[in-house]
């Protein structure tokens, strides 16, 4: 079986200023930029330094840091969306769970009374066979 390892997202650090700023990560599955859209996987620590001083990844530092209360607004509209989906997986759960026990007793009900009241020419109705 062969198992593939998932390349690590770089996360730049945020200086005393509340500013982004590279940092040289640790590589240990790869790692991939978000600066741009390729799949360009960096496997050791000098091409990802030779990476982040290209015009492309320092224009990307640079919009992360204009757009900083953008990404702050977006990060509280995600938790807040997170919060009411966490809600209503709750609330389906519950109605899963009730609907499984109601089938779980009408089930009970139906096998029951087919038991009970079978006669020579009624076959149970969960006995029955496609053909």
């Amino acid at each position: 079986m062969d198992i593939n390892l998932i390349p690590d997202i770089y996360v730049p650090s945020v200086d005393t200023s509340g500013n982004y700023i590279d940092s040289k990560p640790i590589i240990k599955n790869g790692i991939k930029c978000p600066c741009s859209n390729r799949t360009k996987v960096f496997d050791i620590l000098s091409k990802f330094t030779t990476h982040m001083k290209t015009k492309r990844h320092q224009k990307w530092i640079e919009e992360l840091n204009n757009n900083k209360l953008n990404y702050y607004t977006e990060c509280l509209k995600n938790n807040e969306t997170i919060e009411n989906q966490k809600r209503i997986i709750a609330k389906m759960d519950i109605e899963l769970k009730n609907k499984s026990l109601t089938i779980d007793y009408l089930t009970n009900e139906l096998v029951s009374k087919n038991t009970t009241s079978i006669t020579n020419t009624e076959k149970p109705l969960l006995d029955l066979r496609y053909i």
